[in-house]
């Protein structure tokens, strides 16, 4: 069942980089306090995801901390090694929580996975972008089709 509006953030283990290398942390504890928007990708380094994306959301950034967002956080099924040189390669690195659903057990627990097999992809998440408030989920956009638009960061800065 996928989350609505008004449900807390599903609580599922995670991986972020750190200096120290990966760490394991929970959605609840990540995401779980303050004003957050969190947006997920199909995947990194796709085109879409790094063309479009991401790229708004660094561009954006301080647009919306300005608007009193304390964190901004991207999801995708990848590993924490991807997510880290893709952070790199866009700039992210010091603006973007970039976190790591490497089994997609944090896209499934949200009821937004599909199946992208026909296009050797596997198992990932929608796209889709959130506001969340204390661990709350305040909105949700997520695409019904391909493309950025309702989740893109000029949208979510609309919302805001």
């Amino acid at each position: 069942m996928t989350v609505k509006i008004g449900d807390p953030i599903p609580d599922v283990e995670v991986k972020i980089m750190t200096g120290d290398g990966p760490k394991a942390i929970g959605t609840a504890e990540l995401l779980g306090r303050g004003k957050v928007v969190l947006f997920a990708v199909p995947g990194a380094f796709t085109p879409g995801c790094s063309r479009v994306h991401l790229p708004g959301f660094v561009e954006h950034a301080r647009e919306l901390t300005a608007k009193g967002v304390e964190t901004i956080a991207c999801v995708a099924v990848n590993d924490v090694w991807v997510m880290e040189a893709w952070a790199r390669d866009q700039g992210a690195d010091d603006t973007i929580v970039m976190v790591a659903d490497g089994n997609g057990d944090f896209a499934e627990a949200m009821g937004l996975t599909f199946d992208g097999q026909g296009a050797g992809l596997g198992r990932r998440s929608q796209r889709y972008a959130a506001v969340l408030d204390n661990g709350v989920i305040t909105h949700l956009d997520v695409e019904s089709k391909p493309g950025v638009d309702v989740s893109s960061c000029e949208a979510v800065l609309r919302r805001l």
